[in-house]
């Protein structure tokens, strides 16, 4: 069992950067991949980045490559989505995922096991 907790959400001007937060519970943490995922009202959820479990592949919605990186910390499992120069269209709720499964990280939600409640990201023009 996987609890995640998100933090780091909030209000931010276009152009402006927020770093999104990952907290996980659960001694097995550093051997699943982990990944952030953001939904609007009326859509389905959207990959947006995934990193594996050791830290060493990362994978990222075209969109958001070269302004967010996602990074993990297995010693304190965490994982964390730095996200600069932030558009209006990246608003939504982002989530947090695990991925039970061994082998590569998933880039599809369906590829996940555990979510965490979510985090309300706005971002103005």
């Amino acid at each position: 069992q996987v609890q995640l907790v998100e933090s780091g959400g909030g209000l931010v001007q276009a152009g402006g950067s927020l770093r999104l937060s990952c907290a996980a519970s659960g001694r097995t943490f550093s051997m699943y991949a982990m990944g952030w995922f953001r939904q609007v009202p009326g859509k389905e959820r959207e990959f947006v980045a995934a990193i594996s479990w050791r830290g060493g592949s990362t994978y990222y919605l075209d969109s958001v490559k070269g302004r967010f990186t996602i990074s993990r910390d297995n010693a304190k499992n965490m994982v964390y989505l730095q996200m600069n120069s932030l558009k209006p269209e990246d608003t939504a709720v982002y989530y947090c995922a695990a991925d039970c499964r061994r082998g590569p990280a998933g880039l599809s939600a369906k590829d996940y096991d555990y979510w965490g409640q979510g985090t309300q990201v706005t971002v103005s023009s």
